[in-house]
This record gives C-alpha cells, structure tokens and sequence, in this order.
C-alpha cells in the first residue's frame, strides 16, 4: 500500500509484479515485496520456489521479464551488479568469492579502490565499519587462516564497504554450525539497529523467526503471503 500524501515511507525496496520465465521454467510470477528500513526480511520457500532467482533479479544479475523494481520510491533498471550497488544495493552469495591468498583489506578493497585507496584511509574505514557493525574483523588477517563464520563477515563488510544500504544474504545459515549462526544473527541485529534493510534468502522457516521482522513466503515463483516474524 503507498503512503497517503505528506507520510514519509519507510520502504526502501518495492517489488511489484516481477515475474522472470527461463526455457520451460517459470521461475517468478507476479511477485510483489516491500522491504522497510531498518528491518530484516526474511525471503522464505522450498528449493527451487524462486528466491535466488528473485534476489538476484534485485541485485541485477538477472533482468525480470515484466514487473517494476523501486529503490527508495524511485522506479530504477538494474541492468548489472554495478547498477545495483549504486543504488546502495549488496549482496553475498552463499558460496563465498574471497582470495585465500591475499588479506581482509585486500579482498574488501578489491574493484573498490577508487573509494579509499589501498592503505592506510581504507584500513581506517575497514576498522570503522567492523566496529560500527560488531562485525570482530582485522584489515590485516589473512583469510586463508580465518573461519568460515570469520569469511561471511568478510563478504558483508565487502558490501558494507561499498555503501550498500540493503544487503541481500542468500541461505546464509547453510554453511554455519550454529554458534557462528547466532553470532550471525546478533550481527543483523546490529544492521538494522543502524537504519540497514536486509534480505535473508532461506528455506527454514523456524529459523528465520528468530531474527526476521517480516516473513514473506514464495511458492512455485509467486508471493504467498507475507507474515510479521518473531523478532
């Protein structure tokens, strides 16, 4: 529902109608999603229901066959990634893309080095957003000796870095034994604390309840319902 005139709305990301067909494959249809800042929104559904495919139609890695997508109220075409983070959207990726071989500074900084440079001004700013977000991270570790837990953080200070403002986790859970998921958990907390809006692609329902303040469900590509979670 838009907001009446003079109400300043809190949705950052507006969804409507976004259906995406491949070769024999409907993968999404009339789809339709709002997302509010400071929030964490659960996307949940069976395998195969559609939600990578609709995330990362909102991250600009696929393009939707009919549908609009609208960033802070205004109607944007998200053509690529680039576009996406220029629209202060990130995303990590349930299969993680670090260099084992090179630092956290190095792999955060990596494509981005026009923002701070190689040194000292984006060591800084690495230690800055670690600490603003709770995210226990050293610009100087290498990643080949850290955690899987360590690396995920790693991949959302990469977005963070980047500006993004609504980041997109998809099955974040799938790779983590469960301390590292409630410390996952507590460092969403203090995302949306901050003002964030994230997207938390999972298949575990009683999982995301937890942590999610709405839940929208997606069967066979389309929007069931969306439910206000338990956090």
């Amino acid at each position: 529902m838009s907001p009446s005139a003079g109400e300043k709305s809190d949705v950052v990301v507006r969804l409507r109608d976004i259906g995406k067909t491949f070769p024999g494959v409907i993968a999404n249809h009339d789809v339709n999603i709002d997302v509010r800042k400071g929030t964490v929104h659960a996307i949940v559904g069976e395998n195969g229901a559609g939600k990578s495919t609709l995330m990362k139609i909102l991250y600009g890695v696929q393009k939707p066959d009919s549908g609009t997508i609208e960033i802070d109220g205004e109607l944007v075409t998200l053509s690529s990634p680039s576009d996406a983070i220029a629209h202060g959207v990130g995303m990590v990726f349930q299969h993680f893309m670090l260099a084992d071989n090179l630092t956290v500074l190095e792999n955060v900084v990596l494509g981005a080095e026009k923002l701070h440079g190689i040194g000292d001004a984006a060591r800084v700013r690495i230690r800055e957003l670690s600490q603003q977000y709770g995210l226990s991270i050293d610009p100087d570790d290498l990643v080949e000796r850290l955690g899987v837990g360590a690396r995920q953080r790693i991949e959302i200070l990469k977005v963070l870095y980047r500006g993004a403002r609504i980041i997109i986790l998809d099955e974040p859970t799938a790779v983590l034994v469960p301390q590292e998921v409630d410390e996952l958990f507590d460092n969403l907390r203090e995302l949306k604390a901050e003002g964030l809006a994230v997207l938390f692609i999972s298949h575990k329902l009683d999982e995301v309840l937890s942590v999610a303040d709405e839940v929208t469900v997606i069967r066979r590509g389309a929007t069931v319902q969306t439910l206000p979670g338990g956090s």
